[in-house]
């Protein structure tokens, strides 16, 4: 894998939105793709991860949620990975989990988002 692969859930409005966000933020340095879209068996996704939180897949290492979001701002080399080195701090990247666990859990009552968008429990 040359460059890292970022996936997000492609029938919510929000996270599509999200994702806009992060390929402004970051160019071409990691191909952002839904994950409906994408070859999970060949990346070694199981579905259920997918449909949970974002992923972030990179020559090193998977990680999803807040985590995946830092790696891949850093891995762009881009200005934004300033961004992400500190959303991976340790006091930062633990309260960044809390905000992205709520903002996955309730996205369906966001900006953009939609009945589509919420999670099954």
């Amino acid at each position: 894998m040359t460059k890292g692969v970022f996936l997000f859930d492609g029938d919510c409005a929000f996270c599509s939105s999200s994702a806009r966000l992060l390929i402004r933020l970051i160019g071409q340095a990691s191909d952002v793709i839904p994950f409906q879209r994408a070859d999970l068996k060949q990346l070694g996704v199981r579905l259920e991860d997918a449909q949970s939180a974002v992923q972030y897949l990179s020559a090193e290492e998977q990680c999803q949620g807040a985590l995946a979001i830092a790696k891949c701002l850093i891995d762009s080399r881009k200005p934004a990975a300033f961004l992400g080195w500190f959303i991976k701090t340790p006091v930062i990247l633990s309260f960044a989990e809390l905000i992205y666990a709520w903002v996955a859990k309730n996205r369906h009552k966001l900006p953009g988002g939609t009945p589509a968008c919420q999670l099954k429990d």
